[in-house]
């Protein structure tokens, strides 16, 4: 399994202002090889919440759809978010698992 580190948002910002359950942020990762990735990461109850607020100011033609993040989870946690790029590292190299655009460039 490959070592990365992994910089939070929601712990660097501000950590006593985040909902778990409800919410997004951006991480990024640096592998052991020095390959780097920043992701947008939204939890599963913050797809509803984000149609709702372009419901209310209009955006994606009133909430009709939604571009998503790079990834989607259960919750806002350190241990929820290493888990999964844990996992999808096993999977393969994460710009191919996810999409290319999440590689950090020099």
């Amino acid at each position: 399994m490959k070592n990365f580190t992994l910089w939070l948002e929601f712990e660097a910002v501000d950590p006593n202002n985040w909902n778990v359950e409800n919410d997004c942020c951006n991480i990024h990762i640096e592998l052991d090889n020095g390959k780097q990735y920043g992701l947008n990461v939204w939890t599963y109850k913050f797809l509803q919440t984000a149609a709702d607020m372009d419901k209310k100011n209009g955006e994606n033609l009133n909430g009709l759809y939604q571009v998503p993040p790079d990834l989607f989870v259960k919750e806002l946690t350190r241990e929820c978010i290493e888990k999964s790029i844990q996992d999808l590292l096993k999977t393969g190299d994460l710009e191919k698992v996810l999409n290319q655009s999440i590689v950090s460039k020099p």
